[in-house]
C-alpha cells in the first residue's frame, strides 16, 4: 500500500457510494459499491487473509477514487454504469447472450398468436421461458401450433373483419382460420387455454392430440404430415425428459450455485418452469468481491436485467441485502439460501455442474491468459513499452487502384477484440493510390477526436498504436503523432517476415515465430485487414448497385435508395412487377414501366 492510498483511506466518508480501483497505468480494474465507503474500501487494505483473487486485485491497486451517493440504490445504478463503461478485469461482466428467448402471447389480442421475444415487460403479455441449452423456442412454438391450430400470420383480425380466403396452413390442418370466421373468439380462446396449459408444463393433451393427428395422416396415406407430427411428438418427449420428480407442475424457480477455488469461480444457473428444467448455464466469474454473497448479489443484478424474475430463487450463499435486490428487480421473490428437501437436491445438481465446469474452465483460462494478458506482458518486455499495452489500436488501408479508399481502426483490449470500439474511415483528402497519405489522414482524424473527446470509442487513449506496413508507413504515421503532441507508443508490422519496426531504430525487431507476443500482433493486424477490406467491398458494392439503377432514365439517387430499401436487392427489383414497383414512394407508373423495360432490354441483350 503506497502513501497516496494511506492518505486517501483516512479521508474516506462514512457514507454510501461507489469506489473505483486503478492500477499503475491509471486503468480501472475494479468498481464496487458500499453502504459505508470507509469500512468497505479499508477492508481491501487490511492485513487479514483474503481470497487469492481478491489479493491479486489488491496487489495491482495503485490508486482509487470514490463517489458519494444519496442512497445505496443510487450507488448500485452508478456502479452498473461504470462497469459497463470501463469493463474492469475484476468485475462480473455478463454478455448479451443472457437475453434468452421467451414465448409470448399478447392477451390483449382477440386472436393472439405465439411470438418469440428476447425483451420482456410488455403489458398484457404472458411470457413462458426462457428457453436455452438444447430447447429451441421456435420448435416448441411449431409444436403448439401444429397441435392446436393457432394462426401464424400478421393479419389484423377483428370480430367483424373477414379475409377473402384461407391460407395454405388451413388446408394443411395447421391453422383454424379465424380470419375467415371458421372459429369464433370463444372457440379460439379455448385453443389458447390449451396452449398455455402446455407451456405451463402439462404435456398430456398435446401428446394425445399430436398422436391422433399422426395416426389420421398415416391412415390417409399423407406420410409427409405423419412424419411432421412424429417430429413434434419427439419435441414433447424431449420436454418430458426434463421433468423434475416430486416437483409440482406449477412451480417456477431459478437455482444459483457459486463455486470458487479462491482464484477462479463459476456461477451455475438452473431455470425451472412448469416443473421442468428448461436449461442450465455456467458463467465464469472473475469478480473480486470480499464475500461470496456479494458476488452472487452482483451477478443477480446483471442476470435479471432482461429476464423475468420467478417466484422463488434458490442460492448457495446468503446475499448481502435482499431488500435492495427486490427494489432493483421490482419483484419480491422468495429467496432460499439454506434449502432443504427437493430445493437442496436442485442446488446440489447446480453445484455439481459448477464444479465440473470450473475444472475444465481453469485449463481453458490458463490458455486464454497465455494468449491475452500473458502475451501482452511479453510484448511489453520485447518492445520495451513504457506501459502495459491493454488498449491497442491497429490501422490498415484498403482500395483498388486508388478508388474507394477506406481505413480501418481495430481495437483490442486485454488481448481480445473490442468490436464496439472498431471504427472505419472514408479517405476524403487523398488523391490516387497513396497508402502513406491515407494512413496519415485516418490517424490525424482519430487523434483529433481523442483531443476533442469526441465519440465514445475515441475518448480513451491507446497504450499502443500499430500500423499495418513497414518502415515507410511507420514514418508517415509518426509524423502525424508528433504533430499532435501526444506521447503514444507506435510500431508497424510488416507482413513479409513479420518484422516489427519501431521509431528511431533502423533495424526491425524480430519476435520469435509462433510466440504468444507475435501472435497477438498478427491477430490484430489480420483483423484490421479484414475489417478494412469488408468496408471497402461494401462501398464498392453499393456504388455499383446505385450506378446500375441510376442508368435508368428518370431515376435519381433518392429514388434508387427508396427502391433498394423496399426490395432489398437489384435482383428483387428486376423480378418486381410494374404494380409492385408503383407502391414505392416516388415511383409513378411511367417510371415503373421504364424500370421494367430497362431490365428486360438488358436481359435480351
Amino acid at each position: 500500500m503506497n502513501d497516496l492510498i494511506k492518505s486517501k483511506l483516512k479521508s474516506l466518508p462514512l457514507k454510501s457510494g461507489v469506489y473505483v480501483m486503478k492500477n499503475s497505468n491509471g486503468a480501472v480494474i475494479y468498481v464496487g459499491k458500499a453502504k459505508n465507503l470507509k469500512n468497505r474500501v479499508s477492508q481491501y487494505f487490511r492485513n487479514s487473509p483474503k481470497p487469492s483473487k481478491v489479493q491479486a486485485m489488491v496487489d495491482n491497486i495503485d490508486d482509487f477514487e470514490y463517489f458519494i451517493t444519496v442512497s445505496e440504490r443510487d450507488a448500485l445504478a452508478l456502479e452498473s454504469n461504470l462497469i459497463k463503461k470501463y469493463q474492469p478485469h475484476y468485475n462480473i461482466l455478463l454478455k448479451d447472450g443472457k437475453a434468452f428467448p421467451y414465448i409470448a402471447i399478447n392477451m390483449n389480442d382477440s386472436f393472439p398468436k405465439l411470438q418469440i421475444l428476447r425483451r420482456v415487460g410488455k403489458k398484457g403479455y404472458k411470457y413462458f421461458g426462457p428457453y436455452f441449452a438444447g430447447l429451441n423456442a421456435g420448435e416448441i412454438v411449431k409444436t403448439a401450433n401444429s397441435a392446436f391450430g393457432l394462426r401464424t400470420c400478421n393479419l389484423k383480425i377483428t370480430e367483424t373483419s373477414v379475409a377473402k380466403r384461407e391460407c395454405l396452413n388451413f388446408f394443411l390442418g395447421l391453422c383454424c382460420a379465424p380470419c375467415t370466421k371458421r372459429v369464433n373468439k370463444q372457440q379460439y380462446a379455448e385453443r389458447i387455454k390449451k396452449v398455455i396449459n402446455f407451456l405451463n408444463g402439462n404435456d398430456e393433451e398435446i401428446e394425445r392430440v399430436l398422436a391422433a393427428k399422426m395416426k389420421e395422416s398415416a391412415d390417409n396415406e399423407n406420410f409427409e404430415s405423419a412424419l411432421m407430427y412424429r417430429e413434434r411428438l419427439k419435441m414433447v418427449a424431449k420436454l418430458k425428459q426434463r421433468v423434475v420428480a416430486n416437483l409440482p407442475k406449477n412451480v417456477n424457480k431459478d437455482v444459483f450455485a457459486y463455486v470458487t477455488d479462491g482464484l477462479n469461480g463459476v456461477i451455475t444457473s438452473m431455470v425451472i418452469r412448469g416443473g421442468k428444467i428448461l436449461g442450465v448455464m455456467n458463467y465464469p466469474c472473475d469478480d473480486a468481491s470480499l464475500e461470496e454473497g456479494q458476488t452472487l448479489f452482483n451477478f443477480l443484478i446483471q442476470y435479471y436485467e432482461n429476464l423475468i424474475v420467478p417466484d422463488e430463487i434458490i442460492l448457495s450463499h446468503v446475499v448481502e441485502d435482499e431488500n435492495l435486490l427486490f427494489s432493483v428487480l421490482n419483484k419480491k421473490s422468495k429467496i432460499i439460501a439454506n434449502p432443504h428437501g427437493i430445493n437442496l437436491t436442485l442446488l446440489n445438481m447446480a453445484k455439481e455442474n459448477a464444479k465440473d465446469y470450473l475444472e475444465k474452465h481453469i485449463e481453458k483460462n490458463k490458455i486464454k491468459y497465455a494468449n491475452t494478458f500473458g502475451a501482452l506482458e511479453k510484448l511489453q518486455l520485447a518492445l520495451n513499452l513504457p506501459q502495459f499495452p491493454n488498449r491497442m489500436e491497429c490501422y490498415d488501408i484498403s482500395h483498388i487502384s486508388g478508388t474507394n479508399k477506406v481505413a480501418s481502426m481495430v481495437v483490442f483490449k486485454g488481448g481480445e477484440p473490442s468490436k464496439k470500439d472498431y471504427r472505419k474511415f472514408k479517405i476524403k483528402t487523398v488523391q490516387g493510390s497513396n497508402d502513406f497519405a491515407s494512413l496519415q489522414e485516418a490517424l490525424k482524424r482519430r487523434l483529433k477526436r481523442l483531443k476533442d473527446q469526441d465519440g465514445e470509442s475515441f475518448k480513451e487513449q491507446p497504450d499502443l498504436l500499430i500500423i499495418d506496413g513497414g518502415k515507410g508507413q511507420l514514418s508517415a504515421c509518426l509524423e502525424i503523432l508528433q504533430e499532435s503532441g501526444l506521447n503514444i507508443p507506435i510500431i508497424s508490422l510488416a507482413k513479409r517476415i513479420e518484422e516489427v519496426f519501431v521509431p528511431h531504430q533502423s533495424q526491425p525487431i524480430l519476435l520469435k515465430p509462433g510466440s504468444a507476443e507475435l501472435k497477438v500482433l498478427q491477430r490484430i493486424r489480420d483483423e484490421a485487414h479484414r475489417f478494412a477490406i469488408t468496408f471497402h467491398r461494401q462501398i464498392r458494392s453499393k456504388m455499383q448497385t446505385h450506378s446500375e439503377l441510376e442508368n435508368i432514365k428518370g431515376l435519381g439517387a433518392k429514388k434508387a435508395e427508396a427502391l433498394l430499401n423496399a426490395f432489398g436487392s437489384i435482383e428483387q427489383i428486376k423480378n418486381a412487377s410494374v404494380d409492385e414497383l408503383k407502391i414505392v414512394p416516388g415511383i409513378h407508373e411511367a417510371l415503373a414501366i421504364e424500370i421494367k423495360k430497362h431490365f428486360q432490354n438488358k436481359k435480351e441483350s
